[in-house]
């Protein structure tokens, strides 16, 4: 897949980011809880990371931020997925670690698929 295929498909990923982001940010049962709302800082953090680049329509940029942020991301939703329920059980919650494991998984997915042309003095 080409770079701007796949900013297409990131971009989706990332609108599913946004809106979790959104739950946790107004979930009453995560104020209080400084890692819970580490969380949604995340995701805000990495969305608007790559805006500039997308703005400009730097695709390498780009792509270049946000795959720095997989590991951060990774991290996070294996930490929201194994302690949500010691704020909420609520299936709201489930639904919201499920969509944020799958967002990342995705993510990976589009990158292992991304095919960038060799930066200049790289062997063919």
């Amino acid at each position: 897949m080409t770079p701007p295929e796949a900013i297409t498909r990131l971009n989706d990923v990332l609108a599913h980011l946004w809106m979790i982001r959104q739950f946790l940010k107004h979930a009453d049962e995560v104020q209080e809880d400084e890692e819970m709302l580490d969380v949604h800082r995340l995701l805000y953090d990495t969305i608007r990371a790559v805006e500039p680049a997308a703005q400009r329509g730097d695709s390498a940029d780009f792509l270049r931020r946000l795959k720095g942020k997989i590991g951060k991301l990774r991290r996070s939703s294996e930490f929201f997925s194994r302690e949500y329920k010691r704020v909420s059980s609520h299936t709201n919650f489930e639904m919201a670690a499920l969509s944020f494991a799958g967002a990342v998984r995705r993510m990976e997915e589009i990158f292992a698929e991304v095919v960038t042309a060799p930066e200049a003095g790289d062997s063919p």
